[in-house]
């Protein structure tokens, strides 16, 4: 079958800063699949290269080896197909509200009236058209990750790529923004390639999780399929036992690479050496 985005056999390598000539492998021989309509998290050590993956599938990096196909094409440069929401916020602080929702669909050329009304509309789909006209400085840190989704999904992407998105909010913020994200995915039904360090939101969000190694030449060590009911209201689904169970068979996959992971940002040197 032809997926959404499936990444074959990637391998990312990149220049040593060392000047010797050496290379540093960040992912090795990673096979990652994503099916129409399926919500998939990758889950791993800090610094393991999961942002990578992401660049790759994005079509930002192109790997050393393997190759990325985009509903069963070959991917060559950027990956149209894809709305990417970043970690960081890449919000114009000059620009309004729905000024920065507008954005893409300005670059895209679609006339100012329709670009307007799908921008209004998707700003009242995560509760701020009230805040249409305010800038950045004037919204919250929960309201700014609204209007970064809100930027994505007004391009209507048929996959979407995103990156620790809801990381630096507080832990109530957080479960709003991931009960909104559900509702709206349950309506567009698109394909989601969701990476994250927290294993209560990859098991609460997604159809299925993935783990990887901790890095250097990180790849897939496990795959769970996330057989819980939908729809999820992210804070009471963690008190099921079919929940717990799960956390509990990913997090034992987890659990040693994660304490690599720790050791190799104490000792960076040891993980070069093993590589």
């Amino acid at each position: 079958m032809d997926f959404a985005l499936e990444l074959d056999r990637v391998t990312c390598e990149f220049a040593s800063t060392s000047g010797d000539g050496s290379s540093y492998t960040a992912v090795k021989d990673t096979t990652l699949q994503v099916r129409e309509g399926e919500f998939v998290s990758v889950v791993g050590p800090t610094g393991c290269g999961k942002s990578t993956l992401l660049n790759v599938a994005a079509g930002l990096l192109t790997p050393s080896k393997g190759r990325v196909r985009v509903f069963g094409s070959p991917l060559y440069g950027l990956n149209t197909r894809a709305g990417y929401m970043f970690q960081s916020e890449a919000l114009l602080p000059w620009r309004t509200a729905l000024e920065n929702v507008l954005l893409g669909l300005e670059y895209k050329g679609v006339p100012k009236l329709e670009a307007t009304t799908l921008a209004m509309d998707w700003l009242s789909k995560v509760g701020l058209i009230k805040f249409a006209n305010n800038y950045v400085h004037q919204l919250s840190g929960g309201m700014r990750k609204r209007v970064a989704l809100a930027q994505t999904l007004v391009m209507d992407p048929d996959i979407i790529l995103m990156d620790e998105p809801f990381s630096a909010l507080d832990v109530q913020t957080r479960q709003l923004m991931e009960n909104e994200l559900l509702d709206i995915w349950s309506k567009q039904k698109k394909a989601v390639l969701f990476i994250t360090h927290d294993l209560d939101e990859a098991i609460a969000l997604s159809d299925r999780v993935i783990v990887l190694s901790a890095g250097p030449a990180t790849h897939p060590i496990g795959e769970f399929d996330i057989s819980l009911g939908r729809p999820r209201n992210v804070a009471e689904i963690r008190h099921e036992a079919d929940y717990t169970r799960l956390h509990a068979q990913i997090w034992d996959v987890l659990r040693e690479e994660v304490l690599k992971g720790y050791q190799q940002l104490l000792n960076p040197s040891q993980g070069l050496k093993n590589e």
